[in-house]
């Protein structure tokens, strides 16, 4: 009897601790996708992501992206620096003007500076390079090949001739023609004045993804020089800070930055193509073919490698084996320097 007592005993404890390790596993069951559920879907953990993007920089942002590009021609003389608005601009364009001094057409969308300048007189290859983005245009000058396309409307302008002292401003402690400036909120103005209400769409530039960012490839490139002369004055030299991985733009043994807040012109991208050049007059203005494409180098990451360019729609853009190379999101700027040297000859790094 003691027996059977023992046994009925022990199988009972048996199934008690059966059933307790049942239900602590079918706790556990409950519990656990709880616990798994932002590995199974991590993009629950991660912010969502701005909804909209800037079409020439590829940075996103939340607000709605429909006001039309503008395109200032800047001064890069000497005693025009340190410029104002320069590290605001989406893309900047810098091209010899007259002898060996260069200008900037800079392209903004992003960013509306409150000042700009100091503003320049146009040539007929910044209004042809304004043009593939769309850009209201604004100068402050002309040469005669570009006054003919500006009062013919061949893109929307507004010029400094007409508007000086009434939306653009003289710096007196700058002497002319380096001390011409003018804001955002004046271009906006004067564009009210025409009936044009700068807004409109532009087509988006090509950027590469993370994943394509890391294989980058091509020679080191961490100072890079490029010549538009024997003068040093007019040499840009482009420095990689490894810390922010971009370009900051130096000249004249001097860092490129914003005259009122200096902020540096820090760069993505920089693009340095060569084309025919030739001068046209005894002022030393070129003709300058910013449309048959030739040879090219592009900066990205601290690497160079040689590409081609091309002109699609306007804007110069970077080829690789007959395709387009996509840019790192931010801020671009390209530099067009003479066939002769060209690009063996003018830069070196």
């Amino acid at each position: 009897m003691r027996r059977s007592i023992t046994m009925f005993f022990i199988i009972s404890l048996f199934v008690m601790v059966a059933a307790c390790s049942n239900g602590t596993d079918e706790d556990l069951v409950e519990e656990q996708p709880t616990k798994n559920q932002d590995s199974v879907h991590p993009e629950k953990a991660v912010p969502n992501l701005p909804a909209n993007v800037y079409p020439l920089t590829g940075i996103r942002t939340d607000e709605e992206v429909t006001n039309q590009p503008i395109g200032v021609v800047i001064n890069n003389h000497t005693s025009a620096r340190p410029q104002s608005g320069l590290s605001q601009a989406d893309i900047v364009y810098e091209v010899l003007a007259e002898g060996d001094v260069t200008r900037f057409l800079a392209i903004y969308q992003s960013e509306k500076p409150e000042i700009i300048g100091p503003v320049r007189s146009a040539r007929d290859y910044y209004i042809d390079l304004s043009k593939g983005f769309n850009s209201f245009f604004v100068a402050h000058g002309w040469s005669p090949e570009a006054k003919n396309l500006l009062q013919a409307q061949v893109v929307p302008n507004m010029n400094g001739i007409e508007y000086d002292g009434i939306l653009f401003w003289r710096d007196n402690t700058r002497v002319a023609p380096h001390n011409s400036y003018i804001s955002y909120k004046n271009i906006k103005k004067g564009a009210d004045n025409l009936g044009i209400k700068l807004e409109s769409s532009v087509q988006s530039i090509s950027f590469l993804t993370e994943d394509e960012m890391k294989d980058i490839q091509g020679a080191e490139a961490m100072n890079v020089r490029v010549a538009y002369s024997q003068r040093e004055m007019f040499a840009a030299v482009y420095q990689y800070n490894e810390q922010t991985e971009k370009y900051d733009r130096y000249s004249n043994n001097e860092q490129t930055v914003d005259r009122e807040t200096k902020n540096p012109v820090s760069l993505d991208n920089v693009f340095i193509v060569e084309t025919a050049h030739s001068v046209i007059d005894d002022v030393g203005r070129k003709k300058i073919d910013v449309t048959s494409g030739g040879k090219g180098l592009l900066l990205q990451k601290g690497k160079a490698f040689e590409v081609e360019w091309e002109n699609q729609d306007g804007r110069i853009i970077p080829l690789l084996d007959g395709k387009p190379v996509g840019l790192v999101p931010g801020k671009t700027w390209i530099n067009v320097i003479p066939t002769n040297p060209g690009i063996a000859g003018a830069v070196s790094y």
